[in-house]
Protein backbone atom coordinates (compact mmCIF):
# COMPACT_ATOMS: atom_id res chain seq x y z
CA UNK A 1 0.00 0.00 0.00
CA UNK A 2 3.07 2.23 0.76
CA UNK A 3 4.37 2.19 -2.53
CA UNK A 4 0.76 2.05 -4.32
CA UNK A 5 -0.54 5.50 -2.88
CA UNK A 6 3.42 6.81 -3.55
CA UNK A 7 3.21 5.86 -7.45
CA UNK A 8 -0.60 7.28 -7.44
CA UNK A 9 0.11 10.72 -5.67
CA UNK A 10 3.39 10.73 -8.31
CA UNK A 11 1.50 10.20 -11.27
CA UNK A 12 -1.59 12.39 -10.29
CA UNK A 13 0.98 15.21 -9.64
CA UNK A 14 2.30 14.88 -12.88
CA UNK A 15 -0.80 14.82 -14.99
CA UNK A 16 -2.24 17.77 -12.40
CA UNK A 17 1.10 19.94 -13.26
CA UNK A 18 0.60 19.55 -17.07
CA UNK A 19 -3.46 20.15 -17.04
CA UNK A 20 -3.87 22.70 -14.48
CA UNK A 21 -3.80 26.34 -14.30
CA UNK A 22 -2.03 28.81 -12.75
CA UNK A 23 1.23 28.99 -12.53
CA UNK A 24 1.53 28.34 -8.75
CA UNK A 25 -0.48 25.07 -8.79
CA UNK A 26 1.51 23.46 -11.36
CA UNK A 27 4.86 23.98 -9.33
CA UNK A 28 2.99 22.82 -6.43
CA UNK A 29 1.55 20.04 -8.15
CA UNK A 30 5.02 18.97 -9.43
CA UNK A 31 6.93 19.42 -5.72
CA UNK A 32 3.96 16.60 -4.69
CA UNK A 33 5.02 14.54 -7.76
CA UNK A 34 8.59 15.02 -7.38
CA UNK A 35 8.18 13.69 -3.64
CA UNK A 36 6.10 11.33 -4.23
CA UNK A 37 7.92 9.61 -7.36
CA UNK A 38 11.03 9.83 -4.71
CA UNK A 39 9.57 7.77 -2.31
CA UNK A 40 8.26 4.99 -5.04
CA UNK A 41 12.13 4.82 -6.34
CA UNK A 42 13.29 3.93 -3.04
CA UNK A 43 11.60 0.97 -2.82
CA UNK A 44 14.19 0.02 -5.16
CA UNK A 45 16.71 -0.18 -2.33
CA UNK A 46 14.08 -2.88 -0.07
CA UNK A 47 13.74 -5.06 -3.49
CA UNK A 48 17.86 -5.03 -3.80
CA UNK A 49 17.34 -6.74 0.22
CA UNK A 50 14.64 -8.51 0.49
CA UNK A 51 14.98 -12.30 -0.10
CA UNK A 52 14.11 -13.56 -3.59
CA UNK A 53 11.31 -15.84 -2.10
CA UNK A 54 9.77 -12.80 -0.15
CA UNK A 55 6.95 -10.65 -1.02
CA UNK A 56 6.18 -12.71 -4.60
CA UNK A 57 5.55 -10.38 -7.35
CA UNK A 58 6.61 -7.39 -5.79
CA UNK A 59 10.08 -6.99 -8.54
CA UNK A 60 7.54 -7.34 -11.34
CA UNK A 61 5.15 -4.81 -9.99
CA UNK A 62 7.77 -2.23 -8.97
CA UNK A 63 9.23 -2.66 -12.21
CA UNK A 64 5.93 -2.23 -14.44
CA UNK A 65 4.60 0.35 -12.10
CA UNK A 66 8.05 2.32 -11.20
CA UNK A 67 11.18 1.10 -12.96
CA UNK A 68 10.33 1.09 -16.61
CA UNK A 69 8.07 3.91 -16.38
CA UNK A 70 10.85 6.11 -15.06
CA UNK A 71 13.48 4.69 -17.24
CA UNK A 72 15.49 3.18 -13.58
CA UNK A 73 14.70 -0.87 -13.98
CA UNK A 74 15.74 -2.83 -10.50
CA UNK A 75 18.28 -4.56 -12.62
CA UNK A 76 19.90 -1.58 -12.58
CA UNK A 77 20.74 -1.14 -8.61
CA UNK A 78 20.28 -5.58 -8.35
CA UNK A 79 23.70 -6.90 -8.37
CA UNK A 80 25.48 -3.43 -7.74
CA UNK A 81 23.68 -2.21 -4.10
CA UNK A 82 25.30 -5.47 -2.62
CA UNK A 83 28.81 -4.79 -3.36
CA UNK A 84 28.72 -1.75 -1.14
CA UNK A 85 27.61 -3.86 1.99
CA UNK A 86 30.90 -5.98 1.08
CA UNK A 87 32.81 -5.75 4.19
CA UNK A 88 35.97 -5.94 2.38
CA UNK A 89 35.02 -3.38 -0.92
CA UNK A 90 32.95 -1.07 1.34
CA UNK A 91 34.56 1.95 0.63
CA UNK A 92 37.55 1.04 -2.04
CA UNK A 93 38.15 1.62 -5.42
CA UNK A 94 35.81 -1.39 -5.60
CA UNK A 95 32.58 0.12 -4.20
CA UNK A 96 30.11 1.55 -6.88
CA UNK A 97 28.45 4.13 -4.28
CA UNK A 98 31.34 5.18 -2.51
CA UNK A 99 33.76 8.39 -3.46
CA UNK A 100 36.09 10.26 -0.81
CA UNK A 101 33.77 13.07 -1.41
CA UNK A 102 35.24 14.67 2.00
CA UNK A 103 38.46 14.81 1.11
CA UNK A 104 38.17 15.69 -2.71
CA UNK A 105 38.27 19.54 -3.77
CA UNK A 106 35.22 22.38 -2.58
CA UNK A 107 33.78 22.89 -6.19
CA UNK A 108 33.13 18.95 -6.33
CA UNK A 109 30.11 19.10 -4.37
CA UNK A 110 27.56 21.21 -6.40
CA UNK A 111 28.97 19.41 -9.32
CA UNK A 112 28.00 16.11 -7.92
CA UNK A 113 24.73 17.24 -6.74
CA UNK A 114 23.49 19.18 -9.87
CA UNK A 115 24.67 16.91 -12.47
CA UNK A 116 21.53 14.68 -10.99
CA UNK A 117 19.18 17.30 -12.68
CA UNK A 118 20.62 15.59 -16.16
CA UNK A 119 19.97 12.32 -15.25
CA UNK A 120 16.32 12.08 -16.70
CA UNK A 121 17.65 12.83 -20.32
CA UNK A 122 20.83 10.60 -19.92
CA UNK A 123 18.24 7.73 -19.28
CA UNK A 124 15.81 8.57 -21.97
CA UNK A 125 19.06 8.69 -23.90
CA UNK A 126 20.63 5.35 -22.89
CA UNK A 127 17.06 3.86 -23.42
CA UNK A 128 15.65 4.92 -26.86
CA UNK A 129 19.18 4.87 -28.78
CA UNK A 130 22.04 3.35 -26.64
CA UNK A 131 19.99 0.03 -25.54
CA UNK A 132 18.84 -0.94 -29.60
CA UNK A 133 22.33 0.04 -30.91
CA UNK A 134 23.56 -2.22 -28.31
CA UNK A 135 21.49 -4.85 -30.02
CA UNK A 136 23.69 -4.58 -33.13
CA UNK A 137 26.83 -3.42 -31.89
CA UNK A 138 28.19 -5.77 -29.12
CA UNK A 139 31.44 -3.52 -28.44
CA UNK A 140 28.84 -0.97 -27.59
CA UNK A 141 26.94 -3.22 -25.75
CA UNK A 142 29.53 -3.86 -23.43
CA UNK A 143 30.54 -0.12 -23.37
CA UNK A 144 27.20 0.86 -22.09
CA UNK A 145 26.77 -2.21 -19.93
CA UNK A 146 29.89 -1.52 -17.77
CA UNK A 147 29.54 1.96 -18.24
CA UNK A 148 25.53 2.91 -18.07
CA UNK A 149 23.89 0.30 -16.28
CA UNK A 150 24.61 0.56 -12.77
CA UNK A 151 22.80 3.36 -10.44
CA UNK A 152 26.66 3.94 -9.07
CA UNK A 153 28.44 7.15 -8.18
CA UNK A 154 32.33 5.88 -8.22
CA UNK A 155 33.11 6.88 -12.23
CA UNK A 156 36.26 3.55 -12.08
CA UNK A 157 33.07 1.12 -11.41
CA UNK A 158 32.87 -1.56 -14.24
CA UNK A 159 30.21 -3.59 -14.09
CA UNK A 160 30.47 -7.15 -14.81
CA UNK A 161 28.29 -8.83 -17.29
CA UNK A 162 25.00 -10.26 -16.15
CA UNK A 163 24.54 -14.15 -14.56
CA UNK A 164 21.76 -16.59 -13.69
CA UNK A 165 18.69 -14.88 -12.76
CA UNK A 166 19.55 -11.61 -13.45
CA UNK A 167 20.09 -12.28 -16.73
CA UNK A 168 16.75 -12.67 -18.38
CA UNK A 169 15.83 -10.35 -16.08
CA UNK A 170 18.16 -7.84 -17.83
CA UNK A 171 16.71 -8.65 -21.27
CA UNK A 172 12.97 -8.04 -20.26
CA UNK A 173 13.57 -5.11 -18.67
CA UNK A 174 15.69 -3.40 -20.94
CA UNK A 175 13.10 -4.30 -23.45
CA UNK A 176 10.33 -2.68 -21.68
CA UNK A 177 12.53 0.89 -21.04
CA UNK A 178 13.19 0.70 -24.74
CA UNK A 179 9.17 0.16 -25.76
CA UNK A 180 8.61 2.58 -23.15
CA UNK A 181 10.91 5.54 -24.11
CA UNK A 182 9.67 5.56 -27.66
CA UNK A 183 6.31 5.82 -26.67
CA UNK A 184 7.66 8.86 -24.40
CA UNK A 185 9.36 10.43 -27.72
CA UNK A 186 6.24 9.65 -29.70
CA UNK A 187 3.68 11.22 -27.44
CA UNK A 188 5.35 14.96 -28.27
CA UNK A 189 3.28 14.12 -32.16
CA UNK A 190 0.19 13.18 -30.43
CA UNK A 191 0.13 15.67 -27.01
CA UNK A 192 2.50 18.17 -28.11
CA UNK A 193 6.41 19.12 -25.63
CA UNK A 194 4.13 20.21 -22.61
CA UNK A 195 3.87 16.77 -20.80
CA UNK A 196 6.78 15.13 -21.61
CA UNK A 197 9.21 18.47 -20.52
CA UNK A 198 7.11 18.89 -17.32
CA UNK A 199 7.76 15.04 -16.74
CA UNK A 200 11.37 15.24 -17.16
CA UNK A 201 11.16 18.43 -15.38
CA UNK A 202 9.65 16.74 -12.14
CA UNK A 203 11.69 13.84 -12.32
CA UNK A 204 15.13 15.94 -12.59
CA UNK A 205 14.04 17.36 -9.62
CA UNK A 206 13.27 13.96 -7.55
CA UNK A 207 17.28 13.20 -8.89
CA UNK A 208 18.38 15.92 -7.02
CA UNK A 209 16.75 15.46 -4.01
CA UNK A 210 17.78 11.95 -4.36
CA UNK A 211 21.57 13.17 -5.02
CA UNK A 212 21.57 15.31 -1.90
CA UNK A 213 20.59 12.42 0.48
CA UNK A 214 23.43 10.47 -1.04
CA UNK A 215 25.24 13.12 -0.12
CA UNK A 216 24.98 12.68 3.46
CA UNK A 217 24.32 8.81 3.99
CA UNK A 218 27.88 8.49 4.53
CA UNK A 219 31.14 10.75 5.60
CA UNK A 220 33.04 9.77 2.89
CA UNK A 221 35.86 10.30 4.54
CA UNK A 222 37.85 7.01 3.47
CA UNK A 223 40.99 7.52 1.17
CA UNK A 224 40.28 4.00 -0.59
CA UNK A 225 41.59 1.49 2.06
CA UNK A 226 39.86 -1.06 3.25
CA UNK A 227 38.18 -0.26 6.51
CA UNK A 228 36.70 -2.75 10.05
CA UNK A 229 32.89 -3.11 10.66
CA UNK A 230 32.99 -0.07 13.24
CA UNK A 231 34.74 2.23 10.88
CA UNK A 232 32.11 1.58 7.70
CA UNK A 233 29.21 1.98 10.24
CA UNK A 234 30.65 5.12 11.60
CA UNK A 235 31.16 6.48 8.15
CA UNK A 236 27.62 6.05 8.06
CA UNK A 237 24.91 8.03 8.60
CA UNK A 238 21.26 7.83 10.97
CA UNK A 239 19.57 11.20 11.16
CA UNK A 240 16.88 9.58 13.86
CA UNK A 241 13.79 11.53 15.76
CA UNK A 242 13.00 13.80 17.08
CA UNK A 243 13.64 15.85 13.82
CA UNK A 244 10.57 14.39 11.16
CA UNK A 245 11.68 16.24 8.10
CA UNK A 246 14.37 13.36 7.81
CA UNK A 247 11.65 11.34 6.62
CA UNK A 248 10.69 13.10 3.80
CA UNK A 249 14.20 13.42 2.23
CA UNK A 250 15.51 9.81 3.67
CA UNK A 251 12.06 8.34 3.21
CA UNK A 252 11.87 3.93 3.34
CA UNK A 253 13.92 3.71 6.08
CA UNK A 254 17.14 5.46 4.91
CA UNK A 255 17.37 7.92 7.06
CA UNK A 256 18.49 4.87 9.00
CA UNK A 257 21.33 4.06 7.17
CA UNK A 258 24.02 3.57 9.27
CA UNK A 259 21.57 0.96 11.19
CA UNK A 260 21.11 -0.44 7.88
CA UNK A 261 24.34 -1.16 7.26
CA UNK A 262 24.53 -2.87 10.41
CA UNK A 263 20.99 -5.17 9.65
CA UNK A 264 21.02 -5.03 5.19
CA UNK A 265 17.96 -7.75 5.36
CA UNK A 266 15.98 -5.89 8.22
CA UNK A 267 12.85 -4.61 6.54
CA UNK A 268 12.67 -0.50 6.41
CA UNK A 269 9.47 -0.59 8.60
CA UNK A 270 11.67 -2.27 11.41
CA UNK A 271 14.38 0.14 11.26
CA UNK A 272 12.57 2.88 13.44
CA UNK A 273 11.58 0.21 16.43
CA UNK A 274 15.46 -1.41 16.69
CA UNK A 275 16.74 2.09 16.29
CA UNK A 276 15.20 2.97 19.24
CA UNK A 277 15.55 -0.15 20.91
CA UNK A 278 19.13 0.01 20.86
CA UNK A 279 19.67 4.02 21.53
CA UNK A 280 17.74 2.51 24.88
CA UNK A 281 19.75 -0.09 25.69
CA UNK A 282 23.35 1.14 24.75
CA UNK A 283 22.97 5.05 25.58
CA UNK A 284 24.12 8.02 24.28
CA UNK A 285 27.75 7.56 24.84
CA UNK A 286 27.76 4.44 23.04
CA UNK A 287 29.80 3.83 19.54
CA UNK A 288 26.53 3.51 18.07
CA UNK A 289 25.19 7.37 19.12
CA UNK A 290 28.37 8.32 16.71
CA UNK A 291 26.40 7.66 13.61
CA UNK A 292 23.49 9.79 14.72
CA UNK A 293 23.44 13.37 13.25
CA UNK A 294 20.86 16.25 13.38
CA UNK A 295 20.12 17.29 10.17
CA UNK A 296 21.04 17.12 6.10
CA UNK A 297 22.56 20.47 6.85
CA UNK A 298 24.31 19.75 9.23
CA UNK A 299 25.90 16.94 7.22
CA UNK A 300 26.37 18.92 4.19
CA UNK A 301 28.29 21.66 6.28
CA UNK A 302 31.02 19.16 7.81
CA UNK A 303 31.49 17.09 4.67
CA UNK A 304 31.93 20.94 2.65
CA UNK A 305 34.37 21.94 5.34
CA UNK A 306 36.29 19.04 5.44
CA UNK A 307 36.69 19.59 1.66
CA UNK A 308 38.27 23.21 2.69
CA UNK A 309 40.38 21.53 5.00
CA UNK A 310 41.34 18.57 2.07
CA UNK A 311 41.78 21.22 -0.09
CA UNK A 312 44.62 23.20 1.99
CA UNK A 313 46.07 19.67 3.00
CA UNK A 314 46.60 19.35 -1.00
Amino acid sequence: PDMLASVGVGYAGIAAATLLEPLAVKIAAGLVAALALYRALMFIHELTHIHKKSLPGFRLGWNLLVGIPLLTPSFMYEGVHTLHHKRTQYGTIEDPEYLPLALMKPWTLPVFVLVALLAPIALLIRSAILVPLGAVVPPLRRYVWERFSALSINPEFRRRPPEGELKPRVFWQETGVFIWSWVLIGSVLVLGWAPLLTALAILSLTALLNQLRTLVAHLWENEGEAMTVTAQFLDSVNVPPPGRIAEIWAPVGLRYHALHHLMPSMPYHDLPEAHRRLHSELGGESTYQGANHPGMWSLVGRIARSTMTAGRRS
